[in-house]
């Protein structure tokens, strides 16, 4: 259990809801499934698992954007591997 975790502000309701009704109206516009996002996050995280140990507890990678669809990863990296 992380410590700090427990004095971290909660995102509100709203601003939740907010991001999934984005998200919905992004993948509408792109002719897109939840499941290809998922995959594509997925071969995302294959490719860099074979350069770095990635943080996956901390991991977020969401298509937003207000003027159009954009990638946005935040992807904590433990350690670089080395070869």
């Amino acid at each position: 259990m992380d410590f700090f975790g427990l004095f971290k502000r909660q995102p509100k309701s709203g601003a939740i809801a907010k991001n999934r009704l984005q998200l919905v109206l992004i993948q509408d516009r792109m002719n897109t499934t939840p499941e290809l996002l998922e995959m594509l996050k997925s071969d995302i995280l294959k490719v860099l698992a074979n350069y770095v140990e990635i943080d996956e507890d901390s991991l977020d990678i969401d298509i937003n954007g207000s003027e159009g669809p954009a990638l946005v990863a935040n992807i904590p990296i433990k350690s670089w591997k080395t070869r």
